[in-house]
């Protein structure tokens, strides 16, 4: 059977909303709305948020930030970047990122081929608020199981150090 996708129009608190590692994650667009080509997901990261060092294997991911700041790492490079800004973070390549210390990180994440959705929902749970909860505990060796299973691995734990208040363009 073939899926006949429509369009579609998603207000800002609009999409599947869920928790995943202490982040508020938006989904957007699908595999299912995209023929599997894109996920598109909105992030609220809180200040000084990061996510261990990782590579997808088949995921470009990439980075439009919205408000807030933050360092990417990826491949050696260090790329900060700020409101209007966009990340590129090649599959294959080990990559992180620190969000600043004065605000949460809003951004859209896109990754391609779509599937992003699927690990988001595997590792997170249903966020019934849309605010920034108490990350809690996370358990080392559930995340990279499921990582596993989605084409990701963990490569370390997150960085440590925040980025520089100020934005820019690497």
């Amino acid at each position: 059977m073939s899926v006949v996708n429509r369009p579609y129009l998603l207000g800002r608190a609009e999409g599947r909303a869920l928790w995943f590692l202490g982040s508020l994650v938006t989904v957007k667009a699908t595999g299912a709305q995209t023929h599997d080509r894109l996920t598109v997901a909105e992030f609220l990261n809180p200040a000084g948020f990061a996510p261990p060092l990782h590579r997808h294997l088949e995921e470009d991911e990439m980075f439009y930030v919205l408000s807030g700041t933050a360092r990417f790492q990826c491949d050696g490079e260090e790329l900060t970047a700020g409101p209007g800004d966009f990340v590129l973070l090649p599959a294959g390549l080990p990559h992180t990122f620190v969000v600043g210390s004065v605000e949460p990180l809003r951004c859209l994440q896109l990754t391609t081929p779509s599937g992003f959705e699927d690990f988001a929902a595997d590792v997170g749970a249903p966020a019934l608020e849309r605010r920034l909860p108490d990350p809690g505990p996370i358990d080392p060796a559930a995340l990279g199981h499921a990582a596993a299973r989605h084409g990701i691995e963990i490569l370390g734990p997150p960085p440590t150090t925040s980025p520089p208040a100020g934005a820019g363009t690497a």
